[in-house]
């Protein structure tokens, strides 16, 4: 991909002053009476469209989690799939079926007979592959990694950009890194996989530090971050760090550090 110039917004185009990003699916528990199980949904509300990301792994555990959160599955503008592994896309007919009337932004590279499906449900399929605006203030990094193609949803808040990745195949420094090249703000907050979990105490530190040396102030690794690397970040990020599991919600007005 070629490299992309920070976006200078113009001031005509405030930022996000509001911002709320609740897990609906994860592998970590947070909220007793919710199920857990191998994936990642984020459920984001605060921009023009209500977006989301990611659909777990299995939609009737999905549809039973936002309906205890009093998440309409009908209150969903636009969805957004990180990458092709079930764990992300496998929710997605669950939620079609009680709301087809959905924009689907996915990658382009992803197979012809699951963007078929999506659009048999009804939905409107969105290809992504280059950096894009998804809609005001929200964007997507474009498809990252070279075996796994990936994207991640950058949104632009008052505060700094809020960075929400899938699984981070690509490598979680790399996508911070095309975030702040695509974007001109400092990050605020990075939540979702981090794609830690079989990775060495040493590495997951060396992470630890191009993050902290890029002056990202809030951390919530979840998924497959691991519970080494998630423990490693409670330890070095303190209160900027981000218990996160499903039911989880984090909003802008809490993030004060």
């Amino acid at each position: 991909m070629s490299p992309v110039e920070p976006e200078r917004h113009p001031a005509a185009v405030p930022a996000l002053r509001e911002l709320a990003i609740t897990i609906v699916h994860d592998n970590n528990p947070c909220v007793d009476s919710l199920k857990t199980a191998w994936g990642f949904s984020a459920f984001v509300t605060g921009p023009e469209k209500t977006i989301l990301f990611d659909t777990g792994s299995d939609g009737a555990l999905l549809l039973e989690n936002m309906a205890k959160l009093q998440i309409d599955p009908g209150r969903v503008d636009l969805v957004v799939l990180s990458h092709l592994h079930g764990d992300h896309t496998g929710g997605v007919t669950g939620l079609l079926r009680e709301n087809p009337r959905v924009q689907v932004f996915l990658p382009g590279s992803l197979p012809t007979r699951f963007k078929t499906a999506v659009q048999g449900h009804g939905a409107t399929v969105v290809e992504v592959g280059e950096p894009r605006e998804i809609c005001r203030n929200v964007y997507t990094t474009g498809l990252l990694g070279r075996r796994i193609k990936e994207q991640a949803l950058i949104l632009r808040t008052e505060r700094g950009l809020v960075v929400l990745t899938g699984c981070a195949h690509p490598g979680i420094v790399r996508i911070l890194k095309e975030a702040r090249r695509q974007h001109a703000e400092s990050i605020l907050l990075v939540i979702g996989g981090f794609h830690l979990e079989w990775m060495t105490k040493g590495r997951v530190g060396s992470i630890l530090a191009a993050f902290q040396d890029s002056g990202i102030r809030y951390a919530a690794p979840t998924h497959c971050s691991g519970d080494k690397a998630r423990q490693l970040f409670r330890q070095s990020y303190g209160p900027g760090y981000v218990d996160a599991g499903v039911g989880k919600t984090i909003t802008l007005a809490e993030l004060t550090v």
